[in-house]
């Protein structure tokens, strides 16, 4: 069953990229239409909030129960500001690096980050100890982005 759980998990994930590289995508189109990126990315952002929004409300749980925000870390609060970097630069560097190396450049950077925060437990992860297995797959990822992004020289 575990086995199951995970491969739903994993594909789920897969999804999220897709969204990712679509949204990026999408967002760019949408900064043909506005004078900059961050205009992009606010209208962006009011989209999202409304459709969330409208989901809390279908939800219907309470907001902040008894003592939930005086258990939270300061850094708690810095989700919409990574959210906001993310999605600009994002609808920024779309039309510049392409589809596939904005997707794997961010996947690279989001692999990096991810093995300091499971070795170290950051953030709230779990810990869970780098292995060579773990480096190993973390460098491919790197060979990814060298082999992506290498443009050899053409002017003879």
């Amino acid at each position: 069953m575990a086995n199951l759980t995970n491969v739903v998990l994993v594909i789920l994930s897969i999804l999220v990229g897709i969204g990712l590289v679509s949204q990026a995508g999408v967002n760019a189109q949408l900064k043909l239409g506005m004078s900059s990126s961050l205009q992009a990315a606010f209208v962006s952002f009011i989209v999202g909030t409304v459709v969330l929004g409208v989901l809390v409300v279908i939800e219907g749980k309470p907001w902040f129960p008894q003592g939930s925000l005086a258990s939270l870390p300061w850094w708690a609060w810095l989700g919409g500001c990574l959210g906001a970097f993310n999605i600009a630069m994002s609808i920024y560097l779309a039309p510049q690096l392409g589809a596939l190396a904005l997707a794997i450049s961010i996947v690279c950077g989001q692999v990096v980050a991810s093995i300091f925060y499971d070795q170290y437990g950051l953030l709230g992860y779990p810990t869970i100890e780098m292995t060579p297995q773990r480096i190993g797959g973390a460098l491919l990822i790197v060979l990814g982005v060298l082999l992506v992004t290498y443009q050899p020289n053409k002017s003879g």
